[in-house]
């Protein structure tokens, strides 16, 4: 097979009436070659196709059928008696088409500075906690300069949003008048790309800062490619090799990361680091505004039995006196409120990326009744302790014989006391506690055979 050049050169002597064997000398080549080039042989002009062109439809459905599989397409025409080479199917497929969509011409988007930022989502795999854990990525990226900033949640709500992009504002310390962003649910209320309606609370988000969000069109995520290709960036480089002890942590490092690696790193297409691009750019975005709101969900909760309020499957305590009123929770980034009468009543962390976990704070709830009638020592206790030393080994005794805090056998103990006189009652204890006798109905009877020895001698009557 000659060059492409050579062909050229043969086709244009031969129109400028050269002999064939003239030709064949001139540019080194057989006249076999210069005929088939001149009487059309060559096989660059014949088509692949020619002697199937009948059976083109039917390759072509069949190639839809079998999904593009060339040796399946061939065993199911030779089975309707059609029989074409393994080669040659795949060249009417690569000359029809067939398996692969046609390529089309890519376009460039270019941004000068301060026009566009684009902002995205993408749930990647952690090891947080030393458990694999799927974990909502958000990013916001200039789109001229390139400066990213990334954060990690366990779920990304229209709360979350307005929670990153506050976060991803001040990082960047200003705002362009528009953000790029795919037809999310969370942003978008109804419609896509450029009949998109925003949420009414996310356009009032962005009037604060003074800028504008923009859906693109179905199936055209490379209008934020900026955005998109540093997912995958993310992904291979933060990722990998790195574990998590929490979701604090996890964001530490993703700051840090973006910080000193991804924000530093030389890009080809900038020849030069998203640092040093920011600084052209600094003086192109918008400054933030003097005050913002602060971000955070209400809801409205009654108070439990226990004490608690729920949110977001998780518990956090409220004063005992509030059971059964109803409050106003106030879920911040970081913290929990708690509201009643429009007073702060509670102020607990917020619970991130955990379930069914309680929270109480110090003096919202008294002990309860049980706790404290069996904290301390009793009444009878104390008001038989102190007054001998018998008497108080002899109480911690029946204390170590007695279950809980031996309250019903001190009580028999503090009725013998004050019964019987003093001097038989320590005299029978002595007796007691040299035998080891704990039993209180035994020690009555040695109170009262030294009470009738001591106290009741009646003279011997005379016969």
């Amino acid at each position: 097979m000659i060059a492409e050049e050579t062909r050229i050169a043969v086709l244009d002597l031969h129109r400028k009436g050269m002999k064939i064997r003239q030709i064949g000398r001139t540019l080194g080549i057989s006249r076999n070659t210069v005929k088939r080039v001149v009487y059309g042989n060559d096989p660059r002009e014949r088509s692949s196709t020619t002697s199937f062109e009948n059976e083109l439809p039917l390759i072509r459905d069949m190639f839809a059928r079998c999904r593009g599989n060339v040796v399946r397409v061939q065993e199911m025409l030779a089975d309707q008696g059609i029989s074409i080479g393994y080669s040659t199917l795949t060249r009417i497929a690569r000359e029809r088409g067939l398996r692969e969509p046609e390529k089309k011409r890519a376009g460039v988007y270019t941004f000068g500075p301060g026009v566009e930022m684009q902002h995205d989502t993408s749930p990647h795999k952690v090891i947080l906690a030393g458990k694999p854990t799927t974990a909502q990525c958000a990013g916001l990226i200039l789109a001229y300069s390139r400066r990213l900033f990334i954060r990690y949640y366990p779920c990304f709500t229209r709360f979350e949003a307005k929670v990153f992009l506050a976060a991803a504002f001040g990082f960047i310390d200003g705002v362009c008048d528009r953000v790029v962003i795919d037809n999310t649910s969370v942003v978008v209320v109804y419609g896509t790309g450029p009949d998109a309606e925003m949420a009414p609370e996310m356009e009032a988000f962005g009037r604060i800062y003074g800028i504008t969000f923009v859906a693109h069109r179905i199936g055209h995520a490379d209008r934020k490619a900026r955005i998109e290709r540093t997912f995958a960036y993310v992904e291979r480089n933060f990722i990998a090799g790195r574990t998590f002890t929490d979701w604090h942590d996890l964001n530490d490092q993703a700051l840090t990361w973006c910080n000193e690696k991804a924000n530093k790193k030389v890009k080809r297409s900038l020849g030069m680091s998203p640092a040093e691009a920011y600084l052209m750019e600094k003086p192109y975005l918008k400054p933030l505004p003097v005050y913002v709101p602060p971000i955070y969900d209400t809801a409205h909760r009654i108070i439990d039995v226990e004490g608690y309020v729920n949110l977001d499957s998780n518990r956090y305590s409220v004063p005992d006196r509030l059971i059964g009123k109803k409050v106003e929770v106030q879920k911040h980034s970081d913290r929990v409120q708690v509201f009643f009468d429009h007073k702060q009543v509670a102020s607990h962390p917020r619970i991130v990326g955990k379930r069914d976990t309680r929270l109480t704070q110090s003096g919202h709830h008294k002990p309860l009744f049980r706790e404290m009638a069996h904290s301390g020592p009793s009444a009878e206790e104390k008001a038989l302790l102190g007054e001998s030393d018998i008497l108080d080994h002899y109480v911690s005794e029946i204390k170590k014989r007695s279950s809980g805090r031996g309250v019903q056998r001190l009580r028999r103990l503090l009725n013998l006391k004050r019964t019987y006189p003093h001097e038989p009652f320590v005299a029978a204890l002595g007796k007691a506690l040299t035998y080891g006798l704990y039993d209180l109905s035994r020690l009555e009877k040695m109170i009262l055979a030294h009470v009738a020895g001591d106290f009741f001698r009646f003279p011997e009557e005379n016969d």
